[in-house]
Formats: structure tokens, sequence, C-alpha cells
């Protein structure tokens, strides 16, 4: 690419220059391109709020850990009161703001909006019971299975894995619930975060263990049983997505059954593919049909080749 040299601009009528790019701008949005969205009575979504939710409910969910250990009960019970209503307000503020995008509600305006946002995040926060019963045992599968894991303390404050599920499963509830936008922005914020990509709609059992975790994608239709267990570089993802929006709702993602184990860099991919209960699948493993119970998934033995390196000189840099 050739690049002109170009002389040093001079500044001068800034502000009319600005306002010459604030015009095309406008401009440009009253075509009704859909790669923008003008600010509605209630805003959009805002990824640093919800940000700030996740941290609350993480106070919520992992109670001891994000709160003074000598604090009295009482003391505790009146945190978390005024924790649970700071996410009312700010998490029904953030689910008004996608209202218009949920089926039913598109034309509700005005005092009504709120009132109804604020119904669905009452629902929301009515799970985080269930949710606490998940994580923990997602914890316990983690320690056990971890023996690296010094403690629990060690594992809440820094795994990755279970910070992106944990995202996910509060994520999930919202997903439920059928609030749009927002448990996408949860996981994806995990993503960010832990290199975790798990889908707000997969549908995940209990005592879940993601042990290292980068790089491990679990799509939206995927469904995991209980005491499942998945290294690094794990794809759970679909045969094909050509058909785009057609294949909206259609079962994409594989079903893994009970005690299963899945080693690093393993894809398992399509709807109809189910891996049975108490299976292996070992490490580069491509997977695109069903695996009965009690089986072991490997490739076979690759063929290594050592030469010696004084005699074969060519394989000296």
């Amino acid at each position: 690419m050739k690049i002109e040299t170009i002389e040093y601009p001079e500044v001068e009528n800034v502000q009319h220059r600005i306002a010459q790019v604030a015009d095309a701008i406008i401009e440009d949005y009253e075509k009704d391109i859909e790669t923008h969205s003008l600010p509605t009575e209630l805003n959009n979504p805002d990824r640093t709020v919800i940000s700030e939710i996740l941290d609350n409910l993480k106070r919520l969910i992992l109670v001891g850990y994000f709160e003074d250990s000598g604090s009295s009960v009482y003391t505790v019970r009146s945190k978390l009161f005024l924790v649970l209503n700071d996410i009312m307000c700010h998490l029904s503020q953030q689910i008004a703001s996608v209202l218009d995008l949920m089926p039913g509600y598109m034309n509700v305006d005005g005092k009504k909006r709120i009132q109804v946002s604020e119904g669905f995040c009452l629902l929301f926060i009515e799970k985080l019971p269930k949710i606490r019963e998940y994580i923990k045992t997602d914890l316990l599968a983690t320690f056990e299975g971890d023996p690296a894991a010094f403690d629990n303390k060690e594992i809440i404050y820094s795994y990755p894995g279970l910070n992106a599920t944990l995202i996910y499963r509060i994520a999930h509830e919202l997903y439920t619930l059928a609030v749009p936008l927002i448990p996408r922005i949860m996981t994806e914020y995990a993503h960010t975060l832990t290199g975790i990509d798990i889908h707000p709609g997969a549908d995940i059992g209990k005592y879940f263990f993601i042990d290292h975790g980068t790089g491990i994608v679990i799509g939206e239709t995927t469904t995991i049983g209980n005491n499942v267990k998945i290294y690094q570089g794990v794809t759970l993802g679909a045969l094909s997505t050509k058909g785009g929006q057609k294949l909206n709702g259609v079962k994409r993602h594989p079903t893994i059954l009970d005690n299963v184990t899945i080693y690093s860099g393993a894809s398992i991919l399509g709807g109809n593919t189910v891996i049975g209960n108490n299976s292996v699948i070992c490490g580069n493993t491509f997977v695109t049909s069903s695996v009965p119970d009690n089986t072991r998934v490997a490739n076979e033995k690759p063929h290594l080749i050592m030469n010696d390196k004084e005699k074969d000189k060519s394989l000296i840099s």
C-alpha cells in the first residue's frame, strides 16, 4: 500500500470542522443503517453497569469470600439486603433498556415499562438460591478434581473456569426468562476475562468442572449433564451454520451425558451427537457421531519420527 506524503495540517476552525463531522454522522444515522442505535428514553444497555451488577451478584452468591468474615450475622444480612436492592435498581434499568426486544413488550413505555422490568428482575433475584446451589457443586467438583488446588479460596479468587461458570449460571437464568442481549453481554464479558466462551443458552448440570479453560467454546444448544469435566481448547459446537438464521431454535450442538471427561483440543460437533454416560473423549479428537455409554474415544497412536541430528543435517536450522 502506497502512503502519500501529507503536509502537516493546520489546526484551524476546529469547532466548525467537528460540527461538520457530527452533521455527517447524524445524516448517516437518519438513513436507518442497522449498525447504529440512537439513545431511547432509557438508553441502551451499559456494559460497565452490567459488569458492576455481576460483581455484586458474586458478593451475594459467594457470601463470606467478599465480605468481612468478622461481621455479625445481622451486619452481613443488612449488607446483603442493601446489595440486593442495588441489584434490583440497576438490573431492572438494564432490562428496561432491552424491553423493546422482548416479544409482547415492544410497545410498553413509561411507568409500565419500569414495572415490567422490575417484575423480570424480581423473578431473577428469586433464582439466586438455585444459582448458589449449583455453584457450590461446581466449587466442590473443582477442588476434588484438581490436585493442584490448595483450597476453595484459591479457586474462587484465581480459577478462570469457576469464574466463567459462575457468570454463565447468572446469565443462563436471565436467558431462561427470555431477557435478551444482557445475558450475552455477561458471558462475553466472562469470555474477555477468561478466554472461555459459554453461550447463556447452554444447559449445564451440577458438579461442572473446567480445568485450565482457555479456548473452550460451548454453543447455545449444548446440553451437559452432571459431573462433567472439560479441559482447555474443547469445542462443543455445530457441524455447520451455513443455514444462518434458518437454524435459529434448532438443536445444533451436542449433548454430553453424566460423568464424562473431555480432554484438551477435542471437538464434539452436531445437534444429534450424544456422548454417553461415563465416557472419556481423549485430546485432539474430532467427534461428529454419538458415543455409547462407557466408551473411550481416541485417535490412533501417532507415529513419531526421531532422527539423529548429526546424521540428518537437514534438521539443524
